[in-house]
């Protein structure tokens, strides 16, 4: 046989977890044909000696919606050995929606304020579609990485209740129009359903997205579509609340017989002790066959900020407002006294209570990473708590005296999740839980998860040895081909699709972030390179080697089981 590529001399981790061995794998017309010590003729031969060679990996969890219309490559996943790229999530889908620029900017608020993605960008978004078929088939070309897609329940509802959707319940009537759209997408081949628990998930105005407004009922309704077709998943922001408080998520899955995934299972110091719970929790419900799983991340979760442009403090009846005016309402606000008065009750006292985005001691975890002032250089790598006890002030004046006086702009890093490296080996070790979470795409100016994977095999395996190198690759590529239903990737097989990664186990890591202005309109956005990933293939053609791009454009879209029976 000749192949189109003969991968020879590879150390092959095959995602099944088994053990690793050596050999090659041959490539022909998009799969994987054969595996073993071959010899045929090739049209290109790579020696991967020394180097693992994997199924692609699947980032199971991004916001790529409107960055992939003009960024096949859906940077900076495919950096990271990425060869599939899912998005859609937690409501938050680009279509339905009406062919009106009113209702499209609304769609693009919503992803804009609950993603960080700016709003200058997304209002150059041309929408080409209306439909969820049309938006996947508009998708379906020019693409470097493959895409799935779920169906957002914040698009949904908008799209049959207009401004309503975030005012009330929704009527029998509507909810049947929403089944209506949610089927409509799901034999177009979508492979499932988001929807949001997240109480932190705002518009631009400070209203919960359209989600969060709808009932049990709603949410069951439109799972019950997957449940007729037998076909996709369904993916919840903030589903770890909901579940910890009435197990919403697994009476879901058991409810529709459909796996439900959801955000997260991590430790944070805002709920101390919660992820033994939530682990107890998943282990009650899937000793009963129940399939609803909390994502987590190797990451270790942090925002990069400046307080002109902060998600830190929304939410909070004081703050949000003041994050939403203007620079010049904020300097004001920050440097009135009766204003600090109520900042300090809100989120130091905090007498309304528990607040969303920032735990009880969040001034420790707040750190000035770039002072503006030459005289405040002594600031940098230390937190606002240790900043405030040296000039003997409170924390909010403290905070608001440095934010006054460096005109907003003191570059600070703030890191509450992810920082108990004891609990967040266990989770990652955890089988009930999905490993990814990457929020490609989103959070651009303040944060970069691309490297969930580069970061598991190097701090977490090759580092810390916490799971086997097999087990890694397993966990970032056959479980989540499983879980969102790619039935013929994740695997090192012969008949499998040729997504394949190749990479050095003894350097590959993430690279230190960098800053680019290279969206449109010259946006800012924080890149992770990757250090030791040599080649990613795409349906058999090479994508990227050695961090550059080859030219070819060989993803697709990945379409539900049911849409491939369809049209077998």
């Amino acid at each position: 046989m000749t192949y189109d590529i003969l991968i020879k001399n590879g150390r092959i981790v095959d995602g099944s977890g088994g053990p690793s061995y050596r050999g090659d794998v041959g490539i022909k017309d998009g799969k994987i044909v054969e595996i073993g010590k071959l010899s045929g003729p090739a049209a290109r031969t790579v020696d991967a000696d020394g180097r693992v060679v994997a199924p692609g990996f699947i980032d199971n969890h991004c916001h790529y919606d409107a960055q992939v219309t003009w960024d096949p490559l859906c940077s900076f996943s495919c950096d990271h050995g990425a060869t599939t790229v899912i998005f859609g999530n937690c409501s938050l889908s680009l279509a339905p929606v009406k062919k009106d620029r009113k209702q499209q900017r609304r769609l693009n608020e919503f992803l804009s304020y609950v993603e960080a993605i700016p709003m200058e960008v997304l209002d150059t978004l041309e929408f080409t579609w209306e439909t969820f078929p049309q938006y996947l088939d508009e998708m379906d070309r020019n693409l470097g990485v493959n895409i799935g897609n779920l169906i957002g329940h914040t698009a949904v509802r908008h799209y049959v209740m207009g401004e309503d959707c975030q005012k009330r319940t929704a009527t029998d009537d509507e909810i049947k129009e929403m089944q209506g759209l949610v089927q409509e997408g799901m034999k177009a081949g979508a492979l499932g359903l988001s929807v949001s628990r997240n109480q932190g998930h705002f518009d631009p105005q400070g209203v919960h997205i359209p989600a969060i407004w709808a009932d049990e009922k709603e949410i069951f309704a439109l799972g019950d579509v997957l449940k007729d077709l037998g076909t996709g998943l369904i993916q919840s922001g903030g589903g770890n609340g909901a579940e910890m408080k009435d197990a919403l998520m697994s009476r879901l899955s058991e409810a529709t017989g459909r796996t439900v995934v959801y955000n997260n299972l991590g430790q944070t110091m805002r709920r101390p002790g919660q992820w033994q719970k939530q682990m107890e929790q998943v282990n009650a419900t899937t000793a009963k066959g129940i399939r609803a799983f909390p994502m987590c991340t190797p990451n270790r979760i942090t925002d990069y900020f400046k307080m002109r442009n902060t998600q830190t403090f929304r939410g909070l009846p004081v703050w949000h407002p003041i994050c939403l005016s203007s620079p010049e309402g904020q300097l004001k606000a920050y440097a009135d006294p009766d204003v600090r008065k109520k900042l300090h009750e809100e989120a130091v006292e905090f007498k309304g209570g528990p607040a969303i985005g920032i735990c009880s001691t969040w001034w420790d975890y707040m750190v000035v990473q770039t002072a503006a002032l030459d005289k405040n250089k002594w600031m940098e790598g230390k937190t606002l708590g240790q900043i405030a006890e040296a000039q003997n002030k409170g924390i909010i004046d403290c905070l608001c005296d440095l934010t006054v006086e460096e005109n907003l702009d003191t570059e600070w890093l703030h890191g509450e999740n992810n920082v108990d490296d004891e609990a967040v080996a266990k989770i990652l070790t955890y089988p009930n839980a999905v490993i990814g979470l990457s929020d490609g795409g989103a959070h651009v100016q303040f944060q970069s998860g691309f490297g969930f994977s580069t970061r598991l095999l190097s701090e977490w395996v090759r580092e810390k040895k916490v799971m086997s190198l097999e087990q890694a690759v397993r966990r970032l590529t056959f479980e989540s081909a499983s879980i969102f239903g790619l039935y013929d990737r994740g695997l090192l097989r012969p008949g499998m699709v040729a997504d394949i990664v190749i990479f050095d186990p003894d350097t590959v890591k993430p690279l230190p972030l960098e800053v680019l202005h290279d969206f449109p309109t010259g946006a800012k956005r924080i890149k992770e390179p990757a250090q030791g990933v040599h080649m990613t293939i795409v349906n058999g053609q090479v994508l990227m080697e050695d961090g550059k791009h080859s030219g070819n454009l060989p993803g697709r879209v990945l379409r539900n089981s049911y849409y491939k029976a369809q049209h077998a």
